[in-house]
Order: C-alpha cells, then sequence, then structure tokens
C-alpha cells in the first residue's frame, strides 16, 4: 500500500468506527503495534466499550481481502488476544465481502459502505459508490493470455511448478511468465520456495479473485436456435456434429455444470470452438443464428487457454471445472447456484 493511501486510511478508519458506532471521535483510541511486531495488525482500535484488530488493504479485490482475512485469523488467535478482527479497505468488492462473511469477520471501506456483527451489534451498509476508481483499464494478471499462468496452477494446485515448467505449460515465453508470477506473489496469490518453485497459496482466493474481473462478454459469442425435444437432446447434437466434422470444442456454461456434477436442469447450450463451424456443420446440428428464442451460443474464445485442461465426459467434451466456474459469472438461468455448487467440489477436490 502506498505511504499516502495508508495514512489516509489511518485517519479515516478510527472515524468511520466513531461513527458507526455513535460515540464522539474523542472517545476512540488507535494504537499501533510496534513496526517490529512478529504478528500485528495495522491498527487496534479501542471505539464504544469495543476492541477492534483493523488490518487495511489497498483493495477490495478478493487477493487482498483473502489476504487479509488470513492475517487477522493468525493474529486473533494468538494468547490474549481478544477483539472483533475488521478489514479496512477503499471499496469492498463482492467477492471480498463474501469472503469476510465465510470467515466471520467485519468490515467497512471509506466509500461508506461497513458490515459489522458481534453480539449485541449487527451494522450493515451497502450500495454507496467506489470513490476511488481508477480512470482506464488496469493491467491484470488475468487478461486472456496471462491468465495462462493461473489456470496452470489451478489445474494441478497442490504441485509445485518451476518457471519453465510453467512457461512450457501455458505456452508463454520465460520472460512474461516471470512477470505474471511476480506480481501473484506481489498478490499473495502464489508462494515462491527457497528453491524458487511456485505454488498456489489459496486456491478459493486465486480462483475467486480471477472471477472477479473475469468477462465472458469479451469472447466472440454467436447466439442461435436449435429445435430438438430436449436440452440434452440438442447437448448432443451439436456436440456430435462438432466432432464429425473435427472443430475442437468444450462445452461450459450450465451444459457444462450438468456435465460436471449433474446440477439441475438447462435450457442454454454454451459451446467453446476453435473457429466458427461452417454452414454445413451449422445445418447438420440444425443451427440456425437468431437472438430471439436462443438455446445455444457458439463461442470463439479470445484465447486457446479456455481448452486447457478439457476432458470428455458422457462422451461430450467439457471445460474444464475452473473454466466453467468462471463461466457461470455471466450466464442466466440458475447459474449463480451452479456456481456456488461447484466452487465448493472445486475447493474440496483441491483440500484432497
Amino acid at each position: 500500500m502506498n505511504r499516502a493511501l495508508y495514512q489516509q486510511m489511518a485517519r479515516e478508519v478510527p472515524k468511520r468506527l466513531a461513527e458507526l458506532l455513535a460515540v464522539p471521535p474523542g472517545r476512540v483510541r488507535v494504537e499501533r503495534p510496534a513496526a517490529d511486531a512478529r504478528e500485528r495488525p495495522d491498527m487496534v482500535v479501542s471505539a464504544g466499550g469495543r476492541t477492534f484488530f483493523v488490518e487495511c488493504k489497498a483493495s477490495g479485490q478478493a487477493a487482498a481481502v483473502a489476504a487479509a482475512v488470513r492475517q487477522l485469523k493468525e493474529y486473533a488467535g494468538l494468547p490474549g488476544k481478544k477483539g472483533l478482527p475488521l478489514v479496512a479497505v477503499p471499496f469492498m468488492g463482492d467477492v471480498g465481502k463474501r469472503l469476510c462473511a465465510e470467515a466471520g469477520i467485519g468490515w467497512l471501506d471509506l466509500s461508506g459502505n461497513a458490515h459489522l456483527e458481534a453480539p449485541g451489534l449487527r451494522i450493515s451498509i451497502e450500495g454507496k459508490p467506489n470513490l476511488f476508481k481508477r480512470p482506464g483499464r488496469p493491467r491484470s494478471v488475468f487478461a486472456p493470455k496471462s491468465s495462462r499462468i493461473a489456470r496452470c496452477l489451478l489445474l494441478q494446485p497442490g504441485r509445485a511448478f518451476t518457471q519453465r515448467e510453467l512457461a512450457n505449460a501455458s505456452g508463454l515465453d520465460e520472460g512474461f511468465t516471470s512477470r505474471i508470477v511476480r506480481q501473484l506473489e506481489a498478490d499473495r496469490l502464489v508462494t515462491r520456495s527457497a528453491n524458487g518453485a511456485v505454488e498456489v497459496t489459496d486456491a478459493g482466493a486465486l480462483v475467486d479473485t480471477w472471477r472477479e474481473v473475469y468477462d465472458f462478454s469479451r469472447h466472440q459469442i454467436v447466439r442461435g436456435h436449435v429445435a430438438a425435444r430436449s436440452s440434452d437432446e440438442i447437448l448432443r447434437q451439436v456436440a456430435n456434429a462438432l466432432a464429425h466434422d473435427h472443430v475442437e470444442y468444450a462445452v461450459t456454461g450450465l451444459a457444462g455444470a450438468w456435465l460436471i456434477n449433474a446440477f439441475a436442469g438447462f435450457r442454454l447450450v454454451a459451446v467453446y470452438v476453435s473457429q466458427l463451424p461452417s454452414p454445413q456443420v451449422q445445418q447438420a446440428m440444425g443451427f440456425r443464428e437468431e437472438s430471439r428464442g436462443e438455446n445455444v451460443w457458439l463461442v470463439v474464445p479470445n484465447d486457446e487457454g479456455v481448452f486447457h485442461g478439457a476432458t470428455e465426459r458422457e462422451g461430450i467434451r467439457c471445460a474444464h471445472p475452473v473454466q466453467v466456474y468462471l463461466d457461470l459469472k455471466d450466464h442466466p438461468e440458475r447459474s449463480a447456484e451452479a456456481a456456488e455448487q461447484l466452487r465448493r467440489v472445486l475447493l474440496a477436490r483441491k483440500a484432497q
């Protein structure tokens, strides 16, 4: 965190707590542990008869919040430490809110939002706009090609990779790979061992951070309709036509979730294709391009990485569960429920 932002948070966080707890600012006591303390939060704030262990981060995105949650849990678990852990950020993102809720940790942001919960205390303020937006599109380790590094790590989350192995597996040059790994390490999404090997720190934080900035609409999506008696029949009709013509494909979205763990039914069939199939193949699958009554999306990806880790399920090529989880963010029907279930399955597998 840059010095100016830290100083702003050091001033504003106690004020925000005073406002939220309806106590005079003069009755708020702030303690900043010694810089050489081994385990310490950024500040300890006493207000309204309560003590808060506050960890400040420069961003409310998943990676930063996950790191704050880990730090607060470690500190709060030390002998003799009694207080309410609290994450403070400029603006809290949706995934960050969920991570705090799952950990039972409160949060507030400098944009006016907050969630504090303890015996005899419940404060929830949401909907205030982000006062810290930066102009332009930020550079991201999750840009289409850059995200191949995260994908490689998530396909084998228990494995430590050398940078050369990551470069070879992702098809990226070693210099580019090194820059991406350094940023992931700075965000505390990966760790590097003494011999330089790279491993996922927290698979949940990594996939959630990626999903937070992921935008399915940046792929080329051709919407259309296939007439059939059931969604399962449409899925097999499309897959068979693509396989017969040797078009590389991988099913994603709700149809992908159904292939992976039989989650509910689905109406929309979304399929990644390496290239748009010829008119003859589209005719063979019964595909007619139109947005009205659409039940099939043919998706040409913005990077071939979406096919990495794809496997055959029920005789149909399906995208890797990580890719399906990402794509469900922007899909209709019961996509939110399917994503939650798929995330639980993903993290359960990674914990084994």
